[in-house]
């Protein structure tokens, strides 16, 4: 697999609140792009909430304190989960090998990710050394950790507020996953870049 390009499938997720399963992923998005930064194909969902879960007082009050159509986008026409997550999982399929999930940060999106595939398919974000159907070919992309390295920066100080506007495609982080998953995607290719100058 070195010599073959790898199709990097950037994630964002909205949540109401921080627990998987007492709480409930309401959307998320992916871009599956390459290194060079050409996009193969686009993912974007509403969830229904989890049975039995409920949004966090905080973070429900985050959300009331945006502009009401960031609530929206992850809450309006949702769809059963296991038909999203079975979606999902053809969807990155049909993706060429090999294939990383990357996120911003890895440790938050990555976390809900894989706790959704392994609840509703038999996949998740990071597999077992052992098994042979895989959806993803190796461990996680950390963007943020990623970006700090470039930037020689500690990773809690790279946010989508800190790094250049046009690192992220001059895209707005509007919380709208499938906006925040393209500056993401986009930010992607600038790291590879930058990588590869120095």
């Amino acid at each position: 697999m070195a010599e073959q390009q790898w199709v990097y499938v950037v994630t964002d997720i909205e949540v109401d609140g921080p627990w998987p399963g007492p709480n409930s992923m309401r959307s998320f998005a992916s871009v599956a792009v390459t290194a060079a930064g050409e996009e193969l194909g686009v993912f974007e969902a509403v969830l229904e909430p989890l049975p039995g879960a409920a949004p966090n007082p905080d973070t429900y009050a985050w959300f009331r304190s945006q502009p009401a159509e960031v609530w929206a986008a992850a809450t309006e026409n949702p769809e059963p989960v296991d038909a999203v997550l079975a979606r999902f999982v053809t969807w990155v399929k049909e993706l060429p090998a090999p294939r990383m999930f990357a996120a911003h940060p890895l440790a938050f999106d990555g976390v809900w990710i894989d706790y959704y595939l392994r609840r509703f398919t038999r996949y998740a974000a990071s597999q077992g050394p052992y098994e042979k159907d895989l959806l993803f070919h190796s461990s996680g992309l950390c963007l943020r950790s990623y970006a700090a390295a470039v930037l020689g920066r500690p990773p809690a100080e790279v946010t989508s507020q800190t790094l250049p506007p046009e690192w992220l495609g001059d895209i707005e982080h509007t919380h709208r996953a499938i906006d925040d998953a393209r500056g993401y995607a986009h930010l992607l290719g600038v790291l590879f870049s930058h990588a590869a100058k120095s």
